[in-house]
């Protein structure tokens, strides 16, 4: 049986077909942990749990990546540090842990991989730099989520085009 996504890109179900079967591997953005978790925080969490497990039976669980990731730098955590005078790696260490001990009583397993943010700046800011490097006006998938000064319009996340 073919396992079928939805693939946002073309708006519409396709088969999977990983790049290398022998590993396979999938990206899930994870909680900002300024706060504790809320609903939803957890549903990609389980939706992404089903995904991880189906893939494991399909593939191997050796040959199954899933990464996600903690966010543990955002205005809403300077924010909360500056609100409760609390430090920001204790408000971000004290919700992780709150926020893994609730998917836990989930039931949910844990990602293979999870970064934090704050450990890849340099990384992100060099792949960022790649992106707008390569963005141009006649790119046939030169879509972003907020200005771009090399298009003089600016297509949404979605696909909406929309001017800048």
């Amino acid at each position: 049986m073919t396992l079928h996504i939805y693939d946002t890109m073309r708006r519409a179900k396709v088969a999977f077909e990983p790049l290398d079967p022998g590993d396979v591997r999938f990206y899930v953005c994870g909680p900002t942990v300024y706060d504790l978790a809320h609903i939803g925080n957890a549903r990609p969490v389980v939706v992404f749990d089903v995904l991880f497990r189906l893939l494991r039976h399909r593939y191997g669980a050796d040959h199954v990546t899933y990464a996600r990731n903690i966010t543990d730098v955002d205005d809403k955590i300077i924010k909360a540090a500056q609100d409760s005078g609390e430090a920001i790696d204790a408000i971000t260490a004290r919700t992780t842990e709150a926020f893994h001990a609730d998917m836990a009583a989930l039931g949910t397993l844990e990602p293979s991989v999870e970064p934090r943010a704050t450990q890849h700046i340099p990384q992100m800011i060099a792949m960022i730099e790649t992106l707008i490097e390569r963005v141009t006006p006649t790119s046939p998938t030169a879509t972003c989520c907020s200005r771009c000064p090399r298009c003089p319009t600016t297509a949404g996340c979605r696909g909406t085009a929309r001017t800048s």
